[in-house]
């Protein structure tokens, strides 16, 4: 081999184990995130996803998906994610609008006409979406005038759920299933009592001692609230579709994200933050992000996603404490500390 071929394949290795090394470093990037996950106390029992623009940059699974059984949880495990279902009703309803089946300022009778409930003609779709309607229970009156505050709940979005079926014609499984097969989400589905399903056991933890949940908050009614069970992975395929306008028109998305009401919650922070529609949307923080939280069944889901940076950070745990000020403890840490990590200049 002449000195030009030796150099250059001394070159090419280089480059080789150069780039090798980059790549270690980027999948080893979190160090304080992988900490959390592998030794927090109390203990963290789920899934940990992070991607960046589309692709995949950090993944871990710690605990166990059944307690009993100690069988661990994968990446890939399939989860309830509760209220985090509610983004998904909202866009299904967004998509009527779009075909102009849906008026976002109707009443709700139009669409529900069995309501037989007064206020059925003076609370609209819109209130709806973002629990200004002032429902608390069908059969009794409304705690505030529809539009003049927030209550959050479940009952509006499993009426809207009922409304995507009026509108569309299917059952609101059909119609989310459909969305979720178009997008490649190979392992998102309406949970279904009568159907076998590949879903973690979820459990109450009350000082380490874990019970499982043995019977599912879920309905068929229900299932616009808190209907839906998915991956880690596959809700970050769904980010990445709702938030680049591969779902939505984009002024059909500016209106999910146009808010005129705001509320308090804990995982964002003691401040009100603006709620859209199935979406709350952060701009007190150090970085402007867009997110929602999901509790229940002995399941503790985060799905967030920071335009900035293109970035999206999905948590979910098959695990509740009886401590409610332990709700959400590990997933705020990770949450701040992605946050303090700039986002925006880790894609530059």
């Amino acid at each position: 081999m002449n000195a030009t071929l030796k150099l250059s394949a001394l070159f090419s290795i280089l480059f080789l184990v150069s780039n090798s090394i980059v790549t270690a470093q980027k999948k080893d990037s979190y160090p304080v995130i992988d900490s959390i996950v592998s030794l927090s106390k109390p203990t963290f029992n789920g899934v940990v996803l992070i991607s960046k623009n589309g692709k995949t940059v950090y993944s871990k699974a710690n605990g166990y998906a059944n307690f009993e059984t100690k069988t661990p949880i994968q990446v890939d495990s399939q989860f309830e994610i509760m209220s985090n279902s509610k983004q998904i009703a909202a866009v299904l309803i967004l998509k009527e609008v779009e075909l102009g089946r849906i008026s976002l300022q109707a009443p709700i009778k139009k669409y529900l006409p069995e309501l037989t409930q007064t206020w059925a003609d003076s609370v609209t779709v819109h209130q709806l979406m973002n629990h200004t309607h002032g429902i608390i229970a069908l059969e009794k009156p409304l705690i505030f005038k529809p539009g003049t505050d927030f209550k959050y709940g479940n009952l509006s979005f499993s009426l809207l759920g009922k409304i995507v079926e009026f509108s569309t014609r299917k059952k609101y499984d059909e119609v989310a299933n459909a969305l979720f097969l178009k997008l490649n989400m190979k392992k998102t589905y309406c949970y279904s009592r009568d159907k076998v399903q590949n879903v973690v056991s979820g459990y109450i933890n009350d000082n380490n001692v874990f019970e499982r949940v043995q019977n599912s908050q879920i309905t068929n009614e229900t299932l616009g609230a808190d209907g839906v069970v998915s991956t880690a992975g596959d809700l970050a395929i769904w980010n990445d579709n709702l938030h680049k306008g591969k779902i939505l028109k984009p002024e059909t998305y500016a209106l999910m994200l146009k808010y005129n009401t705001t509320s308090q919650h804990n995982f964002f922070g003691k401040q009100k933050e603006g709620y859209g529609y199935g979406i709350r949307i952060i701009e007190k923080e150090s970085e402007m992000y867009l997110g929602h939280t999901g509790l229940g069944d002995g399941f503790s889901t985060v799905n967030l996603y920071f335009p900035e940076g293109d970035m999206s950070l999905i948590i979910l745990e098959n695990q509740m404490f009886t401590n409610h000020e332990l709700f959400y403890i590990n997933e705020i840490k990770i949450k701040n500390n992605l946050l303090k990590s700039n986002i925006a200049d880790r894609n530059r």
